[in-house]
């Protein structure tokens, strides 16, 4: 499914971002057959990780979230409507006039806390020239946290030189 951006009900046509086009569009990955790319269909704008790393410290309610990321309210409220349609987040009503939501993780929703952390640790190792001013660090300990991915089967760090990918058991996948 393809998205295009439209202004007024219309197609935009004109120069965007520097760029001239007569209609911008956004390719969908959500029934691509591969798990990554149906999470960066969920979690390919900007915003959307950001969004998700807020809830995840705890900020439930729009006008924090809103004024810790200096979002656009529109933007946050249809991303907050797209992670609520995915699972990701409940809304829960905690005031009736005027009406007021909080917006409270789901299971599904906390899982993304092991894609957050290792995005981090990336960060902080590949995009930083210093020491990023912010860092994680362990409540308990207070030492500083270096995430890394480990395969629940085995218990050992994943490494993409013993990795392959194929078909699940009972698929059949065409070859070119």
């Amino acid at each position: 499914m393809d998205l295009t951006i439209c202004v007024g009900g219309r197609p935009f046509v004109g120069r965007l971002f520097g760029c001239h086009t007569d209609m911008v569009k956004r390719t969908r990955f959500d029934d691509h057959a591969c798990a990554i790319a149906r999470t960066a269909d969920l979690l390919g704008d900007w915003w959307m990780p950001l969004v998700v790393r807020e809830l995840l410290m705890g900020r439930k309610r729009f006008n924090e979230i809103q004024e810790r990321l200096d979002i656009n309210r529109s933007l946050l409220s249809s991303r907050l409507a797209r992670l609520e349609s995915e699972g990701i987040v409940e809304r829960i009503r905690y005031q009736e006039h005027p009406p007021r939501d909080e917006f409270v993780m789901t299971d599904k929703g906390r899982a993304l806390w092991d894609v957050l952390a290792v995005m981090g640790a990336y960060g902080e190792q590949w995009l930083f020239d210093e020491p990023p001013e912010i860092e994680f660090y362990d409540k308990r300990s207070g030492d500083r946290t270096e995430p890394i991915v480990i395969d629940r089967v085995t218990g050992q760090p994943l490494d993409i030189t013993t990795m392959r990918r194929r078909p699940s058991a009972g698929e059949v996948v065409s070859q070119p």
